[in-house]
């Protein structure tokens, strides 16, 4: 016989890993005990030594669904055993004392075994919204520390009545040791104004069904639901929001549902019913007869979010009222999602007719995920609740952290090869934003144990994150904004060497003081040389230009780069021109013979919103990225001759000239040729423009392997057909999938860069 110490390190806490441990043992007859501690699993077994290999094999291969075991670790003890005979599960020790960072786990989706007691009149816990086992429910919502105990959650002030209790004891039931463990007893209630529990849910079906908005109390935060088949209902919640034109997700009761209004595969469906049950952005299935879903829901775009309930209030919610739910953050547009109930009636006063709150506390802030499928490639937009703060693989050493940027913000804690990426905040562009990403940063800090000794930040000097990271007490590494883009990509697929980087988006600080928003890099993970580029063109007025793709245009048909191609002769812009407003239209035209308030930008993003304008999709718009949308839209799955393009060598880099590209499109358009048929030819010219630039830079030494970063590669077209080209090319061609491919995967490429250069400094 032989007594060991065990050790099991990775997200082990909160995913009914001590009861796994139990049941594994006890099926090998093997006494001893397990208990959380500092931020892992840790345990004695006494038995056979061949036996407890066996454990230890079982505890890596057969762990429970949400788990994720980095290594397990067996010592031999020459103290006497604790336990003779038997196996237990011991009480938690309390405090922090190691140094490997501690990870938490993302809540989970109701599970099916609570979707079947919530269903069946004869269970305890049936129509009980807060039902969950060791499987499914809260945890990184409601945990205030670790080890992960109901005491350190913010379900401890609700005690366990006797039926729980039993429950949580009892190592053959399926909520031994589950911390969030509730039921109509002793757990949290529903409230409605002065009504609770069934009462407060009818009045809340009733709001909805009568064409009323409703703020919910989510695991992450308030949530407004709508009627997704009423029109007024959303048009309502798009006047109240200010959102108007931004598409709604829409949450459906099951996967069936959900087929009936978008085109799903396995690899969806998959996706759709995961423990983290993220919006995932479909392709909507084509209208006959009554849709289901009201126009305003997505207005006019071929692509839908979709996504299943999460708890078993969304379940409720939707069974009761037996339709389609729009289901969106809490919020007015940019400002965080609300979690506070004092907060969230004070802010949402105006939005929402009622409120269908409860008593427990959300301890930190989680939006929704969004994603997308690109083939069998998920691409996230948005890693929020069920997906962060679950670490990612990353070859970091000594502890670094990444403050992001200003759009889609996220932060990122790495340590011991390890990265945790925060929660989306949203844009850090007001003081709630910024107060939200500093109380999460703390947070998460706190629980992870990680203390940075470095912060990686963006060039731009205005950046919140910036300003931030500057008041801080520790080293700065600042990390240009396109170079996170692709370090985010290679670090994630574990790219050490160099590489080629494809980063378009809007727009990113260059190292040259210049806006950067195209371009071709050759990099590893600690630097890089900037061998392409977009032709610049002025932004009038700036960041006004962003807010109105027509102003970008006309400072791309007025100041393009001179390159020797002419500019689109003046008859073929008059049709553009002649639809604006003859003061903007001056005004620009002033402003950029002068060079006044008109930075320049080598900018993909830019130059999507140019064509928008000019083929009349967009002259203004409401959110950021929202005329790429549009285009990419009317392209729909029309194929095209691709517009004529030029490529010239400019100072030793690779320079594409749209030039060429607006003229052929004018003179087309004048033509006759439609709208549809030209969006699709833009996103032809930018995919074989592409693989050019990258051709040449292979030819001119650079790597074959490939990485595409930037907020532009969330275009499920341009994706396909770019990355298509370059795997024609016989290169390596890689894009995020677990970071987001956006802004929101800043934080982990600069914390990946500053990891590289303190490597290299050691």
């Amino acid at each position: 016989m032989s007594t060991q110490h065990f050790q099991v390190y990775g997200t082990v806490q909160g995913v009914g890993f001590r009861p796994f441990v139990y049941r594994t043992a006890e099926a090998l007859s093997l006494s001893g005990w397990v208990a959380n501690a500092n931020g892992h699993v840790e345990g004695e077994v006494t038995g056979p030594p061949g036996v407890i290999e066996e454990f230890a094999a079982r505890l890596r291969a057969d762990a429970p669904v949400l788990a994720r075991v980095r290594r397990v670790e067996l010592a031999r003890s020459d103290r006497e055993p604790t336990y003779s005979t038997g196996f237990r599960v011991r009480r938690s020790a309390p405090g922090y004392t190691g140094t490997a960072p501690r990870e938490i786990p993302p809540d989970a989706a109701i599970c099916d075994a609570c979707l079947r007691e919530l269903s069946d009149p004869t269970d305890r816990r049936h129509r009980y919204p807060f039902i969950n086992c060791t499987d499914c429910g809260p945890r990184a919502t409601i945990i205030e520390d670790l080890p992960y105990d109901r005491v350190r959650t913010t379900m401890r002030r609700f005690p366990l009545c006797a039926n729980c209790a039993a429950e949580y004891a009892d190592p053959g039931d399926r909520r031994f040791h589950a911390e969030p463990l509730a039921c109509p007893a002793c757990g949290p209630r529903l409230a409605w104004d002065e009504l609770c529990g069934e009462e407060a849910l009818r009045a809340a079906v009733k709001t909805v069904a009568d064409g009323g908005v409703i703020a919910l109390k989510g695991l992450g935060g308030y949530q407004l639901v709508c009627d997704a088949s009423d029109p007024a209902a959303v048009a309502e919640l798009r006047r109240r929001k200010h959102r108007q034109a931004k598409p709604f997700a829409v949450m459906v009761r099951d996967i069936e549902a959900a087929a009936h209004l978008a085109r799903i595969g396995s690899t969806e469906r998959e996706t759709l019913t995961s423990p983290a049950r993220p919006v995932v952005l479909l392709r909507a299935r084509p209208v006959r007869g009554e849709t289901p879903l009201a126009y305003e829901v997505h207005p006019g775009l071929p692509r839908i979010g979709l996504f299943l309930p999460t708890t078993g209030l969304h379940h409720l919610l939707l069974d009761d009222l037996a339709r389609p739910l729009v289901v969106t953050s809490a919020n007015r547009s940019d400002e965080p999602i609300a979690v506070d109930d004092t907060e969230a009636r004070h802010v949402l006063a105006d939005v929402a007719d009622g409120f269908l709150t409860h008593d427990r506390p959300i301890r930190a802030r989680y939006d929704d995920s969004v994603v997308q499928l690109t083939g069998r490639t998920r691409i996230t937009v948005r890693r929020a609740r069920g997906l962060a703060p679950a670490p990612l693989p990353l070859a970091v050493g000594t502890p670094v952290a990444g403050v992001g940027a200003q759009l889609k913000h996220t932060f990122t804690l790495a340590a011991d090869d390890r990265a945790h990426l925060g929660p989306h905040t949203g844009d850090l562009a007001d003081t709630a934003t910024y107060d939200a990403f500093r109380k999460a940063y703390d947070d998460l800090k706190r629980l992870t144990g990680i203390e940075p000794v470095a912060l990686a930040h963006d060039l731009h000097p205005g950046y919140l994150s910036t300003q931030w990271a500057e008041a801080q007490q520790l080293r700065r590494i600042p990390v240009q904004h396109h170079h996170a883009h692709v370090a985010a990509v290679a670090a994630e697929h574990g790219v050490r060497g160099r590489f080629l980087g494809v980063a378009y988006d809007g727009l990113g600080l260059g190292d040259d003081g210049t806006l950067w928003g195209g371009e071709i890099l050759v990099a590893d993970l600690s630097g890089y040389r900037r061998v392409g580029r977009f032709a610049t063109a002025p932004l009038p007025g700036g960041d006004a230009a962003v807010r109105h793709p027509s102003r970008t245009a006309l400072g791309q048909l007025l100041g393009g780069e001179p390159l020797g191609t002419p500019r689109p002769y003046p008859w073929l812009t008059r049709e553009f021109t002649d639809r604006l407003d003859p003061a903007e239209v001056a005004a620009v035209r002033a402003m950029v013979a002068r060079d006044v308030n008109c930075p320049r930008a080598s900018s993909a993003g830019r130059l999507f919103d140019t064509v928008a304008s000019l083929l009349g999709l967009a002259d203004t718009v409401g959110y950021e990225g929202e005329a790429a949308v549009l285009l990419e839209a009317a392209a729909g799955t029309e194929h095209a001759v691709p517009l004529a393009h030029r490529i010239v060598r400019v100072n030793g880099l690779w320079v594409y000239d749209p030039a060429p590209t607006l003229t052929d499109l004018l003179e087309r358009r004048s033509s006759g040729e439609v709208v549809p048929r030209l969006a699709a030819a833009f996103h032809h010219t930018l995919a074989l423009v592409t693989a050019e630039l990258v051709a040449r830079a292979v030819e001119d030494g650079a790597p074959h392997t490939v990485c595409l970063g930037g907020g532009c590669f969330v275009n499920h077209r341009l994706l396909t057909e770019v990355r298509r080209r370059l795997r024609a090319q016989g290169l390596r061609v890689l894009v995020g999938g677990q970071v987001p491919v956006g802004d929101g995967g800043i934080s982990y490429g600069q914390a990946a860069v500053a990891a590289a250069r303190l490597a290299k400094e050691r």
